[in-house]
């Protein structure tokens, strides 16, 4: 069976607040554990007032202390955002209080505006040095040689796996080169996809954890009883996107049934093709669209993620992904017996 996890955004719907985001964010963790979902992972954003996930690693501590077993991590860490040592004290800590549960998935555009990056006291330029700094922040984890007078405590000697995120060729090199996971950002950039896959398989560097390359592809889903009640749950991500490539991003719009009547003129063809790598329709067409992706990317892992604004509807569109996932297994190990 080919893992599936789960990006959560913590979104904030229209007519709730942070807090209440962040207790469905630990509630869906809870139910995602219980489906069988491999990891739980979080996204670093700032200066957003539809998402709550803005402290990650924060975040991440309260997900891994209220469930047992799915692995939490972050998808990802805007590492421009931030110096690497902090970055390693902080996971090291996770990993320390959660051992073998943490994963750390790193990204390299910084995720914001040039106030908000003033506002973190980072400069734009700093992704120029992402690469360095990848190297430097995995260093932090190994075990601390004799005389090694930097240090991450807690964090060395964790070994924290961490993951190269991206939606560019550039990050499909880097995790090739540096012999790490790689996770492409499919479910809202899926642009470069095909060739970020070949890149990275064809140039992979075996690495000591690493010894073959591996894949996560992103992908949203929206599934509900019919067909027409999931594309209305679809509609509120919808508005969402069109609001944040507008320039108004803000809470998670309520769903509508004609989604397409209240989207900016022009939104229509962007939508179609940034959400391209999406599956939107009752049981057996989510079944469907997956296996379609699955067949087509041959993903190691799929990751799967859905801005809805009613968590309940939520609960229930992870529920029917992980139902078609975990047919689909099935089906292989049928096939290969």
């Amino acid at each position: 069976m080919i893992p599936y996890s789960v990006l959560d955004l913590s979104p904030i719907p229209e007519g709730s607040t942070a807090a209440d985001a962040l207790r469905n964010t630990l509630d869906l963790a809870r139910h995602a554990e219980t489906l069988g979902y491999n990891r739980y992972w979080l996204a670093e954003h700032h200066n957003m007032t539809g998402i709550a996930s803005a402290a990650t690693p924060v975040v991440i501590a309260h997900v891994a202390a209220g469930t047992s077993r799915i692995r939490v991590g972050s998808g990802g860490i805007m590492l421009p955002n931030h110096a690497p040592l902090v970055i390693a004290e902080a996971f090291g800590t996770l990993a320390t209080l959660h051992p073998d549960r943490i994963d750390l998935g790193l990204g390299r555009a910084p995720g914001t505006d040039m106030m908000t990056a003033r506002a973190l006291r980072r400069s734009l330029e700093n992704s120029d040095n992402f690469p360095s700094d990848v190297v430097e922040l995995m260093s932090y984890f190994e075990p601390a040689g004799p005389n090694q007078r930097l240090r991450a405590v807690p964090g060395e000697g964790t070994r924290v796996p961490v993951w190269i995120l991206g939606s560019s060729l550039y990050g499909a090199q880097l995790a090739a080169h540096l012999g790490l996971p790689y996770a492409f950002a499919s479910h809202f950039a899926p642009g470069a996809l095909d060739d970020a896959v070949e890149v990275y398989r064809q140039t992979y560097r075996p690495s000591e954890r690493w010894p073959e390359p591996y894949f996560m592809l992103a992908a949203n889903v929206f599934a509900a009883e019919t067909r027409r009640e999931a594309l209305r749950l679809r509609s509120s991500m919808e508005q969402a996107f069109a609001n944040l490539r507008t320039g108004h991003p803000g809470p998670l719009p309520r769903p509508v049934d004609d989604v397409d009547a209240v989207l900016p003129a022009g939104a229509r063809a962007m939508l179609d093709e940034a959400l391209r790598v999406s599956v939107t329709g009752d049981p057996a067409e989510v079944r469907e669209g997956l296996a379609s992706l699955v067949s087509r990317y041959r993903p190691d892992e799929i990751i799967l993620t859905g801005q809805i604004h009613d968590h309940a509807a939520r609960l229930r569109s992870f529920t029917i992904a992980a139902e078609a996932m975990a047919s689909l297994g099935e089906t292989r190990r049928e096939a290969a017996e």
